[in-house]
């Protein structure tokens, strides 16, 4: 025991620790800070506020929040799952075409879906006033159609955008797992049903599973859709709580309950995978598909054509639709001064290049595009940090560092400015003291800031890129590239940067394409009067001008498809080396 607690005492000596390390643990402390500043937010005293979040609406947050899960993990769940079944699995037409095309809906936010079926299915909105003029209806009396905005309605439009994380991860699992062992239970007289349920369901749950903490942690994050949709949940009552009722300990401390959900999420998630253990055969070749035939052959052709049609193909033409329809109104017409795009026309809009979207778009870029190149390098230097030296004490660094993207971006967000706030006052009173002169506020409500609270929300994104594109350099070339007399810098940089180049792009990427629809991070901390094209499209949405949201919408979808495609080209790579 006394050489135990030795050893753990030398693991954190300074001496033991290289530059690396060091830089490791810092950029971690660094990115931990919002996480435990909200934690500490638990001891303020708030008790007033709270008598009044309980006997008014904190039951509400809580039902909201717990039925929404529910109702969003069940969907995913089936429709990620079954569709990566049918298009691993079976042979029915379009299969080929199926297995990417059901990535398309990771292009375009929930919150987007939101606006566009709303323009699509309210009262004034073309389906029902189709359905009045076919039926003869006067008015709303006359009938009954569902209300979209509504519970259901925000479950269906989180389903149709998060399914694609339980699909990617089921649809790997199903590769992954022997043929062998599925030939087995045919010969035994299963089924394709039975086989499912018995034998590739049970060995694939523990990635299932996985994709289904993903999407329920996405459920939690969002803002956009359930604000909209009027469904109050934990996200809306933080920022009605922060910004509304300017209780800034009382968010934090809901923050907090909020944060319970996650570690709830994350347990399961582990605990799930805790007794799970399937050994494949090394033998993973393919065998023959099932052959769908007849009314089993369209049925499996519309359940995969569905999820798509829903959730990429209607609100990419209705935004379509309604950017044409808007700019054919008057060609005379420009942009307003108070920052509407009003009805030019689409050629006469994109050419103006002092009009308020380009002014939204390149605010956007140029926060993604930071965000990116700063992640992409702190994902460097921890994912090459833990291979120079693979420590205990590195490992629990880097998960500190990307502890952030299983937090919603409204706790973040409120972490973030309480430190940066405390510093900027201790500064400005210091200077003060000291000068007689006034700092302001620094970094508070500042780019720095925004950026700031980007990294420690998607620098898990980049990471992962990056260390899964390092892990695949083979440890010989490090050994001979210090045999040549190079030190750890300079084989980093002449031999691993040059052989990571599609991995680092891939990472930047996918952070770049998170950033630019990111929304509750940036309305929370956004400088005045510097909106993205995700905050234009949500205040124009809030004020019903959809029309007006369609062009910044369909950019936002538009790079959405970026990571998409990556997908798909990785998704095909592995199937041709599985078939190799």
């Amino acid at each position: 025991m006394a050489r135990k607690l030795t050893i753990d005492r030398n693991l954190f000596k300074l001496q033991n620790l290289s530059v690396w390390s060091l830089a490791t643990v810092f950029f971690a402390l660094l990115m931990m800070l919002p996480i435990v500043s909200v934690l500490f937010g638990i001891f303020s005293d708030t008790r007033a506020v709270w008598q009044h979040l309980i006997t008014t609406v904190l039951g509400e947050y809580i039902g909201n929040s717990l039925t929404l899960m529910v109702g969003v993990g069940l969907g995913v769940a089936i429709v990620g799952t079954g569709c990566a079944w049918l298009v691993t699995m079976c042979q029915f037409w379009g299969r080929s075409l199926f297995q990417w095309a059901l990535l398309l809906p990771l292009a375009a936010p929930a919150y987007i879906l939101a606006y566009t079926y709303t323009e699509l299915l309210e009262y004034y909105g073309p389906v029902q006033s189709l359905l009045r003029q076919w039926f003869g209806w006067k008015s709303a009396q006359d009938y009954w159609f569902p209300n979209v905005r509504s519970m259901p309605g925000a479950i269906l439009m989180l389903v149709l955008v998060l399914y694609p994380y339980v699909y990617l991860l089921a649809r790997s699992a199903f590769l992954n797992q022997s043929m062998i062992t599925l030939e087995a239970s045919r010969s035994l007289g299963c089924t394709p049903w039975q086989g499912f349920f018995k034998v590739a369901l049970p060995m694939a749950r523990p990635a299932i599973v996985a994709g289904l903490s993903l999407a329920l942690m996405e459920t939690l994050n969002d803002y956009g859709t359930v604000e909209f949709f009027a469904v109050p949940t934990f996200t809306v009552g933080i920022f009605r709580t922060w910004l509304g009722q300017g209780e800034r300990a009382a968010a934090m401390q809901l923050a907090v309950l909020l944060l319970s959900f996650i570690a709830v999420l994350v347990v399961f998630e582990r605990q799930s995978r805790q007794h799970q253990r399937f050994y494949q055969s090394s033998r993973t070749t393919t065998s023959q598909r099932y052959r769908l035939k007849h009314w089993h052959h369209w049925a499996a052709i519309v359940a995969c054509s569905l999820p798509i049609v829903l959730g990429f193909g209607i609100p990419v033409g209705v935004l379509i639709a309604l950017i044409r329809g808007d700019r054919s109104a008057s060609p005379t017409s420009s942009a307003n001064n108070d920052g509407d795009y009003g009805t030019a026309t689409s050629g006469e809009f994109l050419a103006n290049a002092s009009d308020p979207f380009w002014s939204y778009a390149t605010n956007s870029f140029t926060l993604a595009t930071t965000a990116a190149t700063i992640a992409v390098l702190l994902a460097i230097i921890l994912a090459y940090s833990q291979r120079l030296k693979p420590s205990r004490l590195n490992r629990w660094a880097i998960q500190g560092a990307t502890l952030g993207y299983a937090i919603p971006g409204a706790v973040i967000a409120i972490g973030a400015m309480v430190p940066l706030g405390k510093f900027d006052n201790a500064l400005d009173g210091w200077m003060r003291s000291q000068f007689n002169i006034s700092t302001g506020l620094l970094l508070s409500g500042t780019i720095f800031a925004l950026v700031f609270a980007y990294l420690v929300r998607f620098l898990a994104v980049g990471y992962g890129a990056v260390e899964s594109s390092l892990n695949s350099i083979k440890p010989n070339l490090d050994n001979a590239s210090r045999s040549l007399g190079l030190n750890t810098l300079q084989t980093l940089f002449q031999i691993h940067l040059p052989l990571m180049r599609s991995g680092l792009i891939s990472a930047a990427i996918l952070v770049f394409v998170d950033v630019m629809k990111e929304l509750p991070v940036t309305l929370i901390m956004r400088p005045l009067n510097y909106d993205t094209l995700a905050v234009r499209v949500f205040n124009l949405a809030s004020d019903e001008r959809l029309s007006e949201a369609a062009l910044p919408a369909l950019a936002i979808v538009g790079v959405g498809l970026l990571p998409v495609l990556i997908l798909s080209w990785q998704m095909g790579d592995r199937v041709k080396t599985r078939k190799s």
